[in-house]
C-alpha cells in the first residue's frame, strides 16, 4: 500500500505527517510513533507507488543497498525507501507521480516546469503583519504561490524597495473595491474601491520595535501628480486635487496604489519602501485559515449596515463575522472611521497573536491555508513579486517581539470648515511630532535599542575640536527640501554664520528623507562646527570622502533633505517619542 493509500486507512491527513522540529526550525516526515524523521530538503515529492514500472523497482533496490552501505548514519523516508505523500494540490489534480530513475533520482526532487521554492507565508493590506508570524517558522513549500501574486509598477513613488540594512516603511492598504470574486455584495457593486485602511508599517532599523500608524481614510488631504504606468507600457500623469479625502488617492480617476504611496509621502514626509494592498477576502480567509481569532468588546453591537451582531465580552471570529467587525464603525465610539480604526487595530493585534502561537506555526495544514489565502488576496508593487525578495522580508519582519508592535494614528481634529463634521484635518501641533518620531526611527514602545554602541558612535562624531567657521569649506545640494533652500542656507551661512567658504552645488542626484554632512578623514573638526551651527544630529553626520568644490579644494558635502525646515531650524532628530494614543500587539483592549 502506497503512502497516500496508508494515510486514509490510518485516517490520517498526509499533511498532518510532517511537523516542525523545534530544534532546526524545519519540518520532518513522521510516518509512525517509532519512525525515524527527516528535514525537508524541498517540496515534497511523490513515490512511486506499489506495481508501478520498473524503474520505480530498480529505484527502491537501490535505496535498500544506500541504507546497508549507510551503517549506523541517520537515514531519510527516502533513503529506505519509504513512500511521501503527494502534496494535496497534485492529487486533486489527478496528476500521476513521476517515477525516479535510479539513486540519484531516489534523493533529489523531480525537476518540474516551474521550481519549487522556498517561501515564507505573507501577505498585505490590513494583514501584512503575517509576515511577522510565520517568518518564525521557516519557509513553506509551496511551488504555485508565486503564481498566486499580482504585482503592479511603483511608478517610481517608492524608494526602490526595502533594504535589510536599513529601516523598513510598507505602506499597507486595505481597499473597498466591489468588483472581483468574492466581493460582491458589499455597497456600491460597481465601486472601483477606495484607500479605505491604510496602516504606515515602520520597522526600525535594529528590528527591536515596529510602529503601525493608521491614516485615517476622511483626512483632508492634498493628492499630488501621479505618473502612472498604462497598460501598453506609456506613462500618464493623473493630475492632482487639493483638499480631499484620503481614500480618494486610490481608485479614483484611474489612480493607483503608487498614487496613495505618493500622498503618504506629502503628508508625512516618509518614503515607502514598497506597498502591498488587500480587498475583502483578505480578512475572511485568513482568519478562517487560522480558525478564527479572539477579539473583545465592552459592550453589545448589533449594527444592521455591517451585519455584526456580537455582545460584550470576548469572541472568536472569521469569515464574515471578521469582516463584519473591520468594517462596523456606527455602534462602536463616535461613529466614524476613528473608531473603526480602532477596532482594526484590535483585530490585527489578535491575529498576530494567533499566528505567533504553537498552535498555528505546528500545523503544516494551517500554513498551506494561510499561504494560499495571503497571496491570492495581495496585490504588491514590481519591487516585491520575486518569492526570494518576500522571503527575505519575512525574515526581517520575523525577528520582531509582539510586545514591541505599538499601533497609533495620525493626531487629527475635526474639519473646522465643516458644520456637520464628516472630515478630519491634521492635527497640527501633534502630527509633525509622530512623523519626525518615525522619521528618526525612534520607538513608539518602552525597548532596549540593539543599536546602543551605532548610537555611542553617532554621539562621539559631535565630541572634539570644531574649526572656526571661517575654515568651513562645503557644497551644498537640495536633496528633497523645498526649491530655493540650497541658496537660501547659502545666504544664512555666508551672511550670518562666517561660513564663507560655501556654494550652491544645485541638485542632489537623489532625494533624501533625511539632511546630511557627508565629510573626509581629516574634516571631522570641520563638520563638527557645521553641525553645532545648523543643529545636526550625530545621525546626521556620515564619515567618508571629501569633495572637489569649484576652486578644485577640498570641500564636505550638505545634502538638504525632506526633513529640512528651513535655514537656521535645528535639525537635531528626536529621541524620544511624542506622547500620543496607542496600544501594543501583545495585549487585548476592549473596544467601546
Amino acid at each position: 500500500m502506497d503512502a497516500q493509500g496508508r494515510g486514509r486507512a490510518d485516517n490520517i491527513d498526509p499533511a498532518d505527517q510532517w511537523v516542525l522540529n523545534p530544534n532546526t526550525g524545519e519540518y520532518e516526515l513522521r510516518l509512525s510513533p517509532s519512525a525515524a524523521q527527516s528535514p525537508v530538503p524541498g517540496p515534497r515529492r511523490p513515490s512511486p507507488r506499489d506495481g508501478d514500472d520498473a524503474a520505480g523497482g530498480r529505484a527502491r533496490q537501490t535505496a535498500g543497498k544506500d541504507q546497508q552501505t549507510a551503517g549506523k548514519d541517520r537515514q531519510t523516508p527516502r533513503a529506505r525507501g519509504a513512500e511521501v505523500p503527494a502534496p494535496r494540490s497534485a492529487r486533486r489534480r489527478g496528476g500521476e507521480p513521476e517515477a525516479p530513475q535510479g539513486r540519484r533520482a531516489s534523493r533529489r526532487p523531480v525537476k518540474k516546469k516551474s521550481t519549487a521554492k522556498k517561501v515564507l507565508l505573507w501577505t498585505g493590506g490590513s494583514m501584512a503583519f503575517v509576515l511577522v508570524a510565520v517568518s518564525a517558522a521557516g519557509y513553506l513549500y509551496i511551488k504555485h504561490l508565486n503564481d498566486n501574486i499580482t504585482s503592479v509598477s511603483d511608478d517610481g513613488a517608492s524608494t526602490g524597495g526595502f533594504r535589510k540594512d536599513e529601516a523598513i516603511n510598507i505602506l499597507v492598504i486595505g481597499t473597498d473595491k466591489r468588483t472581483g470574486a468574492g466581493n460582491e455584495g458589499y455597497g456600491d457593486s460597481g465601486s472601483v474601491g477606495h484607500a479605505d485602511t491604510t496602516i504606515l508599517l515602520h520597522v526600525s532599523k535594529d528590528r527591536s520595535n515596529a510602529t503601525a500608524l493608521s491614516i485615517p481614510r476622511d483626512l483632508i488631504v492634498d493628492v499630488p501628480d501621479c505618473p502612472t504606468e498604462q497598460e501598453d507600457g506609456t506613462t500618464k500623469v493623473i493630475p492632482g486635487t487639493q483638499g480631499v479625502r484620503f481614500n480618494e488617492s486610490l481608485g479614483q480617476d484611474d489612480r493607483t496604489p503608487s498614487c496613495t504611496m505618493r500622498t503618504v509621502t506629502e503628508l508625512t514626509g516618509i518614503k515607502p519602501d514598497d506597498f502591498m494592498v488587500a480587498d475583502f477576502n483578505a480578512v475572511k480567509t485568513l482568519t478562517e485559515a487560522v480558525g478564527g481569532v479572539e477579539v473583545c468588546l465592552a459592550k453589545d453591537i448589533d449594527d444592521p449596515k455591517s451585519h455584526l451582531k456580537l455582545s460584550e465580552g470576548k469572541h472568536t471570529i472569521y469569515g464574515e463575522q471578521a469582516l463584519a467587525f473591520v468594517r462596523t464603525r456606527h455602534s462602536v465610539g463616535f461613529g466614524g472611521d476613528l473608531s473603526r480604526i480602532e477596532l482594526q487595530q484590535q483585530f490585527l493585534g489578535a491575529l498576530m497573536r494567533k499566528l505567533k502561537g504553537n498552535a498555528t506555526l505546528t500545523s503544516p495544514t494551517k500554513m498551506v491555508k494561510l499561504a494560499e489565502a495571503g497571496t491570492e488576496a495581495l496585490t504588491v508593487d514590481d519591487k516585491l513579486k520575486d518569492i526570494g525578495k518576500l522571503k527575505d522580508l519575512g525574515l526581517e519582519l520575523g525577528k520582531l517581539n509582539p510586545k514591541n508592535l505599538a499601533f497609533t494614528t495620525v493626531p487629527v481634529v475635526d474639519n473646522p470648515a465643516e458644520k456637520i463634521h464628516a472630515t478630519v484635518v491634521l492635527n497640527e501641533s501633534k502630527a509633525p511630532a509622530v512623523f519626525d518620531a518615525i522619521s528618526n526611527d525612534v520607538s513608539f514602545t518602552d525597548v532596549k535599542k540593539k543599536e546602543k554602541a551605532a548610537k555611542d558612535a553617532q554621539a562621539a562624531r559631535l565630541k572634539g575640536t570644531k574649526a572656526p567657521a571661517s575654515e568651513v569649506r562645503v557644497r551644498i545640494l537640495n536633496g528633497g527640501a523645498q526649491a530655493g533652500s540650497a541658496q537660501a542656507v547659502l545666504n544664512w551661512l555666508q551672511n550670518d554664520e562666517g561660513v564663507t567658504k560655501s556654494e550652491n552645488a544645485g541638485n542632489a542626484p537623489a532625494q533624501l528623507a533625511r539632511t546630511t554632512l557627508e565629510y573626509g578623514p581629516d574634516q571631522a573638526a570641520q563638520a563638527r562646527r557645521l553641525a553645532a551651527i545648523m543643529g545636526l544630529s550625530g545621525a546626521a553626520l556620515k564619515p567618508g570622502e571629501s569633495v572637489t568644490n569649484s576652486q578644485g579644494l577640498p570641500a564636505m558635502t550638505l545634502t538638504l533633505g525632506k526633513d529640512f525646515k528651513g535655514a537656521g531650524v535645528s535639525l537635531t532628530a528626536p529621541t524620544k517619542a511624542p506622547d500620543v494614543d496607542k496600544s501594543t500587539a501583545d495585549k487585548v483592549k476592549c473596544a467601546s
